[in-house]
């Protein structure tokens, strides 16, 4: 197996395409590099014009696997399908002429369409894969080692020392990709108490990451990554919106402080009610927008598939759907991107949608006091190390609307593509009307209670 990076494609770029083995693992780097410089990557055996082309050797025995995207439980992987919005600069894409070009060096296999190569697996991202440094995760921040473990390095503050930010805490720790985790809470000594928990946790995990507890944004230190959990839970009876008035006077001052701390990072927002929290930190921070986003698309979308394969379908994580617009009573779930193995969901997915819409206020209900805390600190860990690794991938998320799906200038949970330096794109899915009508309308109720939050700021 050879793992082939973006440096690879820079070398193929000469002949525009680039021959790969069926074992072998094409980086979401280098895909990307890919179709910057207009280099077809194909599929090749020994002996046809392509194997030829490339540069390596490639065993007989080679067998396309079918294998995974570069998705994991909890996130969507029906983007392949999805219209993307290109970025505001744009891309080059690979000409006609490139890949008739591209097509003509294959030869005689030319009419036969190859497997398509598919990403690396989450799997790949753990310690000692089999990566090369320029896809490994880069942190901008304090104390970035080169060292053996090829370590991302930088440091992640995670706002809120209760139950989602242990979770949080943890997930980061263990995935042992950056250098410190710092959790910060207004009572220090929890905070401390549960970095020293987490850190005794290390041989048993096997992860180097040092976790360090706080008081403040300040003594937490500049960070490349900066979650907001801080913030009043919801207690039984409770909806999200009845905790905005507290919640916004504590977030916009954590955004305010992280924004003279870490003026370069990214902010992910968990704290409810969620999409006006992440504006108001937008708002509070002065970042540009797609440095601030809010968690709950990703969770809400977890919820959807893990309830609907308790019909006993299929697993969770080959039920492919999205969690869209707001985190609340307008959450929008379009069944036409919803299916299970490939197949549309069953006549009992209308149950599950409203289940999915209700879950967290379930999950309150049968605690009788808190809220949810294992999926929703998971969530934000997974959307944290999905930027750091810069893999590109595509996860539902609080952003700011920017005209796509007729939407602007609110913030509303839509399908984005991740980044180190937060959202690098808005994806358009293939909505019906009635979908987009519904996800317009989301979009507005959240307006109307952003225009109605009277806190400085």
């Amino acid at each position: 197996m050879t793992v082939f990076g973006a440096s690879d494609v820079d070398e193929a770029a000469r002949r525009g395409i680039l021959a790969v083995g069926a074992r072998d693992i094409v980086t979401p780097l280098a895909r990307e590099r890919a179709r910057e410089l207009g280099v077809e990557i194909v599929l090749a055996t020994p002996g046809t014009a392509a194997a030829v082309a490339g540069d390596r050797r490639y065993p007989s025995s080679s067998v396309p696997q079918p294998g995974r995207g570069a998705g994991s439980p909890g996130t969507p992987s029906s983007a392949t399908s999805a219209a993307v919005r290109p970025p505001a600069a744009g891309r080059p894409m690979p000409s006609p002429a490139g890949a008739a070009a591209s097509r003509a060096a294959v030869g005689h296999r030319a009419e036969v369409a190859p497997p398509p190569v598919r990403p690396p697996s989450g799997a790949l991202y753990r310690r000692g894969a089999p990566l090369p440094p320029e896809v490994r995760p880069a942190g901008t921040g304090p104390g970035r080692p080169g060292g053996p473990g090829h370590r991302a390095g930088g440091r992640v503050v995670v706002v809120g020392a209760g139950n989602v930010g242990t979770i949080i805490g943890m997930r980061l720790a263990d995935a042992d990709v950056f250098d410190e985790v710092v959790l910060v809470d207004v009572d220090e000594g929890r905070a401390a108490g549960i970095a020293l928990d987490l850190t005794h946790t290390a041989a048993l995990s096997g992860f180097a990451t040092r976790v360090r507890g706080a008081g403040t944004v300040e003594a937490a230190g500049a960070a490349d990554y900066v979650v907001i959990t801080a913030g009043k839970a919801r207690q039984p009876g409770m909806s999200r919106s009845d905790l905005i008035s507290s919640n916004a006077a504590i977030v916009g001052d954590v955004a305010a402080r992280v924004a003279d701390t870490s003026p370069r990072a990214v902010v992910v927002v968990v704290t409810n009610p969620l999409d006006e929290m992440t504006q108001h930190a937008w708002r509070a921070s002065g970042f540009p927008p797609e440095r601030v986003l809010g968690m709950a698309g990703v969770l809400d979308t977890a919820r959807f598939r893990a309830l609907a394969s308790l019909g006993g379908t299929t697993r969770a994580d080959r039920i492919e759907g999205w969690a869209l617009g707001s985190h609340g009573e307008e959450m929008v779930i379009p069944l036409s991107q919803a299916s299970a193995d490939g197949r549309p969901l069953g006549p009992e997915v209308d149950a599950v949608v409203d289940r999915a819409r209700g879950s967290g206020a379930e999950v309150v209900g049968l605690l009788r006091t808190g809220s949810a805390f294992l999926a929703p600190g998971t969530s934000a860990a997974r959307m944290v190390l999905a930027m750091a690794a810069d893999s590109g991938e595509v996860m539902p998320a609080a952003v700011l609307a920017d005209g796509s799906y007729g939407i602007r200038d609110v913030y509303v949970g839509l399908p984005v593509r991740l980044g180190r330096g937060g959202v690098r794109e808005i994806v358009e899915l293939d909505l019906r009307p009635d979908e987009l009508a519904a996800l317009r309308a989301a979009a507005d109720r959240i307006r109307e209670r952003v225009g109605a939050l009277a806190v400085p700021g």
